[in-house]
C-alpha cells in the first residue's frame, strides 16, 4: 500500500524544484520520491549496522562469561595497532 506525504515550502522553493527536476527529466514528486528512497536505504544500511554491531557484542559478553577471553594490557594493545597501521600503510604505498 502506498502512503502519500504532504508538507509545505514556500512558492519560490516549489518553483525552483519543479524547474531542476524538469530539467532532469522528472517530476518534482518523482525527485522527493527518489530523495525518500535514499533516505530508507540509509536506515536500513543503520539498521542493519547496528544488528551487525550487536550481535558481535553480544558475542563478545558470550566469551567473557564462558571464560573464554584473553585480555592484553595497553601497551601491548598500542604496539599491536602500531603494527597493523604500519602493515595498512605499507599496502596503501605499494
Amino acid at each position: 500500500m502506498d502512503t502519500r506525504i504532504q508538507f509545505r515550502i514556500d512558492e519560490e522553493t516549489k518553483r525552483l524544484s519543479q524547474q531542476m527536476a524538469e530539467s532532469q527529466g522528472r517530476t518534482l514528486s518523482d525527485a522527493c520520491r527518489e530523495f525518500t528512497e535514499q533516505l530508507a536505504e540509509q536506515q536500513r544500511k543503520v539498521l542493519s549496522h547496528d544488528a551487525w554491531l550487536t550481535n558481535q557484542i553480544n558475542q563478545a559478553f558470550e566469551k567473557l562469561d564462558d571464560g573464554k577471553a584473553s585480555f592484553i594490557n595497553h601497551e601491548n594493545a598500542k604496539s599491536q595497532m602500531a603494527e597493523r597501521k604500519a602493515k595498512i600503510r605499507g599496502r596503501a604505498n605499494q
